[in-house]
Formats: C-alpha cells, structure tokens, sequence
C-alpha cells in the first residue's frame, strides 16, 4: 500500500515561488512515474506535471511550461515541484499522484495512488 503525502503549501503573492513535495511510503518508488495534479474551486482536477521513474522524462501542463519544474529523489523517496512565478490562477489544492507504470501519461485514471493534496493560495 503506498501513501503519499504533500508539503509545502501556503500562501504567496504573485510573481512569488513554492516548492511542493511529496513523501512516498512503499516498495518501487523508483520504478513508477509519479505526478502532480490540481484542482481549483469550482473546477475538474487538473494535470500540471509529470516525472517518469528515471527521473529522465517530464511532461509539463502549458499551463505551467516554464514556470515549474518537476523533480524526484528515488533514495529518498521524494517527489518536488518547483513553481515559480506564480499567478493567482495557480491558486489550487495540488495533489501528488502515483502512475501505475514507468512512463508518464497525463490522464488521471493512469495515476492508482493520490495522496491529500496541500493549498496554495497565490494573491494578486
């Protein structure tokens, strides 16, 4: 059974920077990709981005290219994402997911473990 649970959320102002991470529990972290979904009020879950389990793939929401960054330490059992220049539209609960395969893909019915998500609140 794998748990994961997110860090380092809050609240910043526009133009500011977070970096989130997720903690993960279980055997062959380092074999599955992992990534990072949000979702704001009123609205679906989202994806922003994904690492495979290499750590040598990323895949990136438009929405977010350039601006985040994904990484992992499969020692460590740690997944990060680096967000930068935040805009109050990235306002949202982000959740850290767990793929059920290798390599990543965006839908998040390929992602079999969720963990409870961390608020970031961006002010304008």
């Amino acid at each position: 059974q794998v748990q994961l649970v997110e860090s380092g959320g809050g609240l910043v102002q526009a133009g500011g920077s977070l970096r989130l991470s997720c903690a993960a529990s279980g055997r062959n972290f380092g074999v599955y990709a992992m990534g990072w979904f949000r979702q704001a009020p009123g609205k679906e879950r989202e994806f922003v981005a994904a690492i495979s389990g290499t750590g040598g793939v990323t895949d990136y929401a438009d929405a977010v290219k350039g601006r985040f960054t994904i990484s992992r330490d499969n020692a460590k059992k740690l997944v990060f994402l680096q967000m930068n220049s935040l805009k109050p539209e990235d306002t949202a609960v982000y959740y850290c997911a767990k793929h059920l395969l290798p390599t990543p893909t965006r839908p998040s019915a390929d992602f079999g473990s969720w963990g409870q998500g961390t608020q970031v609140i961006v002010s304008s």
